[in-house]
Formats: C-alpha cells, sequence, structure tokens
C-alpha cells in the first residue's frame, strides 16, 4: 500500500544495513560484492521543480482528445456525481496479487525490502541466490499464475456478496497484470503470458459486477531505494524501465509522469473501468497538471460509454470527483459522514500473499461492513491470491461465511441509505467522545490519513472489548428502517432512540427479523421500541430488524 502508511517498516540505517549485510556474506559465500559506485536511488523532485515537470509531462503524448470536461477542477466537479452503483454496493472485493506474491514472505513491500532491509536480503540471498544474480526481475518467470480460473474467481466475489471487483494493475513495482502496448514488463508479455486484467473483467462482468483497477504506480519512482556499495542488478541498462532507479533527472521524472499518464489512459480506454483506484494521497498540488489530465479523460469517456464511474483515491489527492478511501479499516471515520467513502481493509495482517500470514474472521469482516454502511461508507475486502492464481481455502472459507450473512441481511445493506443517527449504545457513545478528540488533534474528515481510534474503539467505531446487547446500527431504504444488532441481544431488543415521546412522524406498524418466518411482537414506552426475539437465532454475527411505517426523517445526510 502507500509509503506513508508503512513508514514503520522502511530501514533506520543505512551504514547498519551494509554491515549486517556484509557480515552476512560470510554465510552465503560470494553472494554479495561490494561495489563504491552503487549509491542510493534519488527522491523526485519536490515544489516548483515537481510543477514544471508534471507540466510539461501533461503535454506529452498521449495527446488526448477533448471533450465537455476540461482540465480544472472546477469542470470536473461541474461534471461528477458519486455513481449510484457505488451507493449501493457497500461491499467491494479488492487484491494484491504480483511478482510479490511469487516469495511470499514479509510483505507485498518485497521488492523494496530485499535490497534495502537486511532481514529480507538475508532471506532472498539464501532462497533465490545474491542479489546481483537473481533479482526481482527474476521472479516473472516464476510468477505463472498457471493455477488462474477468473470465472471461479468471480462467482467466488459474488457468492461474498460483493458488487464490485478492484484488482491490482500495477503495484509499487512496475509490473503490469494487464495487456500493456507500453511496457514489456506485463502479464501478456512476460510471466503467465495472458491478459489477467483483461480476464478477470470479462468473468466478473458476467456475474453482473462492475470492474475497476487498482493503480499504484505513482509510489514506483523511488520506491526501490537500494542500500549503497551492494552490488545488484538495479543498473542493468535493459531494465531501466523495470526498476527506475539509475538515472532520476529531470528528464527521466518527466518521462515516468508522462508514462503514469499512458498507463493510466491505456487502463480507462482497454477495459471501460468503473472505478480507478489510486495509492496517492494529494500532499500537495504539484502533479496536478497529470492528474487532472487522466481525469478529464476518464470522465469524458464515461460519458461517451454513458456509464457512470468514478476515481478514488486518499487523502485529497484529486480535490473533485473522487471517493476519498482509507487504508485500512483503522483510518475509517467513526462518525457519520456527509460524503461517501469507502475503507480498503485486508483479509489478513497483509495485503499481498504471504506464507503464514493471520487471517481475520467472518464477524470482523461483518461488523466493518455494517459499521461503515451506517456512516455512509462502504468495505473493500482485500483478499491475497497465490502466484499460482489461487485464493487459499481459508480466505475463501471467510468470503464465503460472509455471503451467508449477506444472503440473510442484505435486504438492510445493498441499496441502503444513513438514518439521521448511525447508531446507539456504548460503543457510539464512546466513538462520539473519540470523534470529538480526533477533530480537535485535526484527525478527521476527508483528508485523514491517521488512525482513528482510541482506547475504547478501533477505526471505524468498532469496539476493543466487543460489543454489547445495547449496540445497534441503522441503516434506512425509502421509509423502512434497518435496526442492526450487532451481537445477539437474547430474548429482548430494546432501541432507544425509538422510545415512545421521541420526535417522529409516523408509527411503527410492524417489526421483522430478517431470516425469520414471522412479524415479532413488539411495544413502545418511554425506555424504547421494545422487541420480543425468537428462541432461534437466524445465522451469526449481525442481527437484523426491518422496522415499517415510519416517515423517517433523513436530516441532511444524502439521500
Amino acid at each position: 500500500m502507500s509509503q506513508r502508511s508503512r513508514t514503520s517498516a522502511r530501514i533506520n540505517s543505512r551504514a547498519n544495513f551494509r554491515l549486517s549485510i556484509l557480515g552476512t556474506a560470510a554465510l552465503v559465500a560470494g553472494s554479495i560484492s561490494a561495489f563504491s559506485s552503487h549509491s542510493l536511488a534519488q527522491p523526485r523532485p519536490r515544489g516548483a521543480d515537481e510543477l514544471r515537470i508534471a507540466t510539461a509531462a501533461a503535454a506529452d503524448a498521449p495527446n488526448l482528445p477533448d471533450g465537455p470536461v476540461k482540465r480544472t477542477w472546477e469542470s470536473i466537479g461541474q461534471n461528477y456525481k458519486d455513481p449510484e452503483w457505488f451507493r449501493d454496493a457497500k461491499l467491494g472485493i479488492m487484491m494484491h496479487w504480483g511478482l510479490y506474491s511469487v516469495p511470499a514472505h514479509g510483505s507485498e513491500w518485497y521488492v523494496r525490502h530485499m535490497y534495502g532491509n537486511p532481514g529480507f536480503a538475508k532471506w532472498h540471498i539464501e532462497k533465490y541466490g545474491a542479489l546481483d544474480k537473481f533479482g526481482y526481475k527474476d521472479f516473472i518467470p516464476l510468477f505463472t499464475a498457471d493455477k488462474y480460473n477468473p470465472d471461479e474467481w468471480a462467482e467466488l466475489f459474488k457468492k461474498t456478496g460483493a458488487k464490485y471487483v478492484v484488482p491490482s494493475a500495477e503495484h509499487h513495482d512496475g509490473w503490469a497484470n494487464w495487456d500493456s502496448d507500453i511496457t514489456e514488463f506485463c502479464a501478456t508479455k512476460m510471466g503467465p503470458k495472458r491478459d489477467l486484467i483483461g480476464d478477470m473483467a470479462i468473468a466478473v462482468r458476467k456475474q453482473g459486477l462492475k470492474f475497476g483497477v487498482s493503480n499504484h504506480r505513482l509510489n514506483h519512482y523511488d520506491f526501490i531505494n537500494p542500500a549503497p556499495n551492494v552490488d545488484t542488478d538495479l543498473n542493468d541498462p535493459k531494465y531501466d524501465d523495470f526498476y527506475w532507479v539509475a538515472n532520476h533527472s529531470d528528464e527521466r521524472y518527466q518521462k515516468f509522469l508522462a508514462d503514469w499518464v499512458a498507463r493510466a489512459v491505456e487502463q480507462i480506454d482497454k477495459y471501460q473501468v468503473d472505478m480507478l483506484w489510486f495509492d496517492i494521497g494529494g500532499e500537495s498540488r504539484n502533479t496536478d497538471p497529470v492528474f487532472l489530465k487522466v481525469a478529464a479523460h476518464y470522465y469524458n469517456r464515461a460519458k461517451e460509454w454513458n456509464k457512470e464511474v468514478a476515481i478514488s483515491a486518499k487523502g485529497n489527492a484529486f480535490p473533485a470527483g473522487m471517493i476519498v478511501d482509507y487504508e485500512r479499516q483503522g483510518r475509517a471515520p467513526v462518525e457519520l459522514t456527509e460524503y461517501v467513502w469507502q475503507a480498503d481493509d485486508p483479509i489478513g495482517n497483509k495485503f499481498g500473499y504471504v506464507e503464514g500470514m493471520e487471517l481475520t474472521t467472518p464477524s470482523a469482516v461483518v461488523w466493518r461492513l455494517v459499521e461503515n454502511t451506517s456512516k455512509n461508507g462502504n468495505l473493500l475486502l482485500n483478499i491475497s491470491p497465490k502466484a499460482d492464481g489461487t485464493i487459499p481455502k481459508e480466505q475463501q472459507d471467510i468470503m464465503l461465511a460472509v455471503g451467508k450473512w449477506m444472503d440473510i441481511n442484505g435486504d438492510g445493506i445493498y441499496g441502503s441509505r444513513p438514518w439521521k443517527k448511525y447508531g446507539e449504545g456504548p460503543a457510539a457513545d464512546a466513538a462520539a467522545e473519540q470523534a470529538a478528540k480526533n477533530r480537535a488533534a485535526g484527525i478527521a474528515g476527508r483528508t485523514n490519513g491517521r488512525p482513528t481510534g482510541g482506547d475504547v474503539i478501533t477505526g471505524g467505531g468498532v469496539p476493543r472489548a466487543g460489543y454489547t446487547p445495547q449496540d445497534i446500527r441503522f441503516t434506512t431504504k425509502g421509509n423502512t428502517l434497518y435496526a442492526f444488532a450487532m451481537t445477539w441481544p437474547g430474548d429482548q431488543m430494546v432501541i432507544k432512540s425509538l422510545a415512545a415521546g421521541q420526535p417522529m412522524d409516523g408509527a411503527i406498524a410492524k417489526v421483522e427479523l430478517l431470516g425469520h418466518a414471522t412479524p415479532l411482537e413488539f411495544t413502545q414506552d418511554a425506555n424504547g421500541l421494545n422487541v420480543k426475539l425468537p428462541a432461534q437465532k437466524p445465522g451469526d454475527y449481525v442481527y437484523t430488524l426491518r422496522i415499517t411505517g415510519l416517515q423517517l426523517d433523513t436530516g441532511n445526510i444524502p439521500q
């Protein structure tokens, strides 16, 4: 994922690295040679220099036709509307799948750490050989995806209850999973020798799901930062356009930005993607010229296709025409928002597949989904396929359990909109206190990139100590109110927000429990709406009441 989110994983001392790695050579004889000519990669330009270079890059090829959407944030904002399909979907599937899935070690940041982290380098050398003899490029032939069956994947996604799918077109490592006319380092020309993205697009759409791609390429330019004086394959001129390490002149950076535009345009035009997801945060406006070129082209093409599409990114990378994404549930809002958003969150403790990775539970996924939905957000669940093109059974089991829950409770999720309040109970009270602290500390809003939780709740409002029978979340669909019991309340559920005497239009006519055959008995008094529950639970994790008869006041939340 983004470099900002994993700073703790970076090395603190290049000097210490060299001492450590040269010590490793004693264990792995002849595997490393010291070369004084090898230096650290230079970072990208910043400030006025970056803006100047980005402006020049935007003027480079490809030459794109003009359309009604101009290359200004004002025009993009005037022509953009959050897609209804996204607002209705609530659950999407993302994935990290690429060359890093071959070693399946450490994380999807393997390429960065194998050249600059002593532990990774030692592991790599002992398993594959010296860094100048077996570099990251040498994983390409091993990334076979020989068991990849996109139709089976798409069926699994649908059974999970997802409504849109966002596979990784390119991660930080510079490898392209699609059929590219721009780079030879792509899946149709090397490795799998097939269009992994194109095949998935066909299969996913066959299941009636929306299809997007994730694009992390902007991080690639200075992502590989090798330790000094260590011999590697990074300076081999045959791989300059794969590694982007040897030459970091202004001209080279301009070429990189122009290439970034071309790749994004190729993904847009070849696959008519419903969502273009970028791993960029928008800390400055220096790269606006290339961002604007891509965004205007995308929204102009969408008008030609007559379909609703969206860019999703972090922070305010695109000040207009963007659905904000929060990396990991820990950064998700803890309160109801007036804007739509999504949290991309992994099914395990890593985004890319690694051997022995720890997995979450179906209940945790459902809790996050309900919390996000109640607060005007979506959950983009990241899965981690293996290099051979299989999705591990343990991950599939979690996905299918979530799908089973959605089969029963999806009526309160799909197509829903927030109520005037997202929930009640101890966790909601703790979230309100935490939200006030967050705002005071500047940890709130669309541009937040920091954890939003505290001692009592985690990001998104999930309580650290578990839910109580009093913890309830709400959604609406027209004049139907859904109340989610975040744990089984027992023989009775009490909803304080619906107590007699509360200002509300209409009268509660019927209360149903999704998954239960008959309406439930209820009374309404000063304590709340008191609902008698059946002895048998209809499923697991979270339980949904459907309440009809009220004329709902939706407040200021967009409907």
